[in-house]
């Protein structure tokens, strides 16, 4: 696999991305065993692509019902587990010119924190907004969010109408599927390697340094 080096705009998933966790599964963890072992099935089923994510998007987080402590340990997390170089070359890909967007499945109020952490700013993070009431209280998620349907990415990343060419870059069947929206994608394998992604990828980076390369041609 190849693909000719140079790209205005990255989208970069997070999950298992940009941050070597999978949000879900470890709030699931803090659960208990049972509910750890159920979500992580039903994540690694939908990464790989052998069931929709529709199908487990709102079973998996009706298992957790995160409370607000919970998020932010959890965006505690994702700032800890950072892939290696990531926050250098992001900052080096915005200081050439380029476009940095996150686009995830996961929780904004999550992902938020690791975000302006590299120096993306909020507007350029596309993830999925929960419901609280007044208490705080767990309410739901944004069900009319694309993100939490199999190929919503690709939905999303039209809305956007980035500058081209635009790269997309992710670990995961839900990732792969922004492909009709992107000018190419880029399966990452630094923390998991999945091969039907790999299979369907335009080229693989396995680190952010290889990223860059790859972004600045």
């Amino acid at each position: 696999m190849s693909v000719t080096p140079g790209f205005a705009s990255v989208v970069i998933d997070v999950d298992s991305t940009l941050c070597g966790i999978e949000g879900i599964d470890w709030l699931a963890d803090r659960c208990g065993p049972s509910v750890g072992r159920a979500v992580a099935a039903f994540t690694e089923q939908a990464m790989r692509g052998e069931i929709p994510l529709d199908s487990v998007y709102r079973a998996r987080l009706a298992l957790v019902r995160p409370t607000v402590a919970e998020v932010a340990a959890l965006a505690g997390a994702y700032v800890d587990s950072l892939a290696p170089g990531a926050a250098l070359v992001v900052n080096r890909l915005r200081r050439s010119g380029r476009r940095v967007v996150l686009v995830s499945g996961g929780l904004r109020d999550a992902i938020l924190p690791v975000a302006r952490h590299v120096g993306i700013s909020d507007t350029d993070v596309h993830a999925v907004a929960v419901r609280r009431d007044a208490a705080g209280v767990w309410q739901g998620h944004d069900e009319d969010s694309p993100l939490t349907l199999a190929a919503g990415k690709a939905d999303v990343v039209r809305r956007l109408a980035l500058p081209a060419r635009v790269l997309g870059v992710g670990d995961g069947a839900t990732d792969l599927a922004m492909r009709p929206a992107v000018d190419a994608f880029a399966a990452y394998t630094g923390f998991v390697a999945r091969p039907q992604v790999v299979a369907g990828a335009d080229v693989v980076v396995s680190s952010f340094d290889h990223l860059a390369e790859l972004v600045l041609g």
